[in-house]
């Protein structure tokens, strides 16, 4: 598998994949073939909307579970105690300030498959992100972003506890 079909998960992240595929494999299919079913016995399937609709569902159901088995399937379990603590990598903590506002921010670099910008999670493949990889404390990071030009000073680099 090439270094680019990796999907790179913590453990904690991996569980909530498994648990919900097995959620969508068992009560998500379940309840599509009730609505199937029930849809079924609204008589004629050539012109009944409800039975499309169910089938439709079906098929979205269908390419999810696919795509978290695809997912399963090419996943590394990655832990904060792989990285290096003086430079940013994946699963750092990083304190910025930015020379701008003078505001202080706190990144946690992360997949994409795990990136959640309100928990202040970003991935790795993100400008912000990307830019910060590699750079040690201290350091002034210039990045190019579809709003224009950020400029940080790395205050703090940490490990994801």
């Amino acid at each position: 598998m090439k270094v680019s079909e990796i999907i790179y998960l913590t453990k904690s992240r991996l569980v909530e994949i498994e648990n919900q595929l097995i959620e969508l494999k068992t009560a998500g299919r379940r309840s599509i073939a009730e609505k199937i079913a029930e849809a079924r016995g609204h008589g004629d399937l050539s012109e009944n909307a409800e039975y499309d609709a169910a089938k439709e569902a079906q098929s979205h159901l269908e390419m999810k579970i696919g795509k978290l088995e695809t997912m399963l399937s090419r996943a590394k379990i990655i832990s904060p105690e792989d990285m290096p603590g003086d430079e940013v990598y994946i699963l750092s903590v990083v304190k910025l300030i930015d020379l701008g506002s003078n505001e202080e921010i706190t990144f946690t670099l992360v997949s994409p498959e795990e990136a959640d910008f309100e928990l202040d999670k970003i991935s790795v493949t993100s400008p912000i992100g990307n830019a910060l990889l590699g750079k040690r404390m201290n350091e002034i990071v210039e990045i190019e972003v579809p709003a224009g030009r950020l400029k940080y000073q790395i205050l703090s680099i940490s490990k994801l506890t």
